[in-house]
């Protein structure tokens, strides 16, 4: 089998440029992990170089059934490593019981459920190196007051601090994307558990930024209800607030509602 078809309902762009594979896969340092993970690995162009690392043992997750063919006959030292699964659905404690790193060129179209997933196994990975859309990639290294800063940045900031590493050309891939791609890499910070109800906390800041044009004094009022919550970060708009000023807001919003059920 030579060659696997591009997928458009897969959001498939397959790397070409072997260099850009090379420096994908060294910019995972995989400190402490003796297991990765490759969401997506399409024809294997990063497997190949991540095959070469003797730190750690590679494990490779695919929902494209051409794609499982084409590793099991191109890639026999993976063997028993392929699942052939879809990575959003897919139990990641069933595969590995102790940390292991991520890494991949992401398809586009679900980039941002694949982030969403690895917070949900963020006491396990540690570490995650990724090629997604250049302004998704922006969006969530941004800082507070950034016009791109947003739920992605804001959730994912709260458990990972993320560096946007470099910007890829749409000419590297088969097909081209109609946008620029960029790699980033995230790593897990010292946050166990935020000092919050995280659930709430999830909910404040989705709310938030669902009406971001808004101050959060109105954005704010599916979680509020009848509640008025006299706060000055509630002038403020939701792209103006660092995680630890949404951590405080949670509280206060738990704390007034607590109070008035009591009363």
């Amino acid at each position: 089998m030579g060659y696997v078809r591009a997928k458009k309902s897969l959001g498939q762009h397959f790397l070409k440029d072997l260099n850009i594979a090379k420096k994908i896969v060294a910019s995972l340092k995989a400190d402490g992990v003796s297991k990765v993970l490759e969401v997506g690995p399409g024809m294997g162009v990063l497997t190949q170089y991540l095959l070469k690392e003797e730190g750690f043992e590679t494990h490779v997750v695919e929902i494209d059934r051409e794609s499982v063919a084409y590793l099991n006959e191109n890639f026999p030292e993976l063997s028993g490593r392929i699942i052939g699964e879809d990575f959003l659905k897919y139990d990641l404690s069933r595969l590995f019981s102790e940390p292991f790193a991520v890494i991949g060129n992401f398809p586009y179209n679900i980039s941002s459920q694949i982030f969403f997933k690895v917070l949900d196994y963020r006491d396990q990975i540690p570490e995650v190196v990724g090629m997604i859309q250049k302004e998704v990639a922006e969006r969530m290294a941004a800082v507070p007051g950034n016009k791109t800063y947003g739920i992605l940045s804001v959730l994912m900031q709260a458990f990972y601090n993320i560096e946007y590493l470099f910007t890829v050309s749409e000419t590297v891939f088969d097909p081209p994307p109609k946008v620029k791609s960029a790699v980033i890499r995230m790593e897990r910070n010292t946050t166990d558990r935020l000092a919050c109800d995280e659930k709430l906390f999830f909910r404040v800041v989705k709310s938030g930024f669902n009406q971001r044009r808004k101050t959060l004094r109105n954005s704010l009022k599916s979680v509020l209800g009848d509640y008025k919550l006299d706060d000055e970060l509630m002038a403020q708009r939701p792209e103006q607030l660092s995680v630890d000023q949404f951590v405080y807001l949670t509280n206060k919003i738990e704390e007034l509602i607590n109070t008035e059920l009591r009363e």
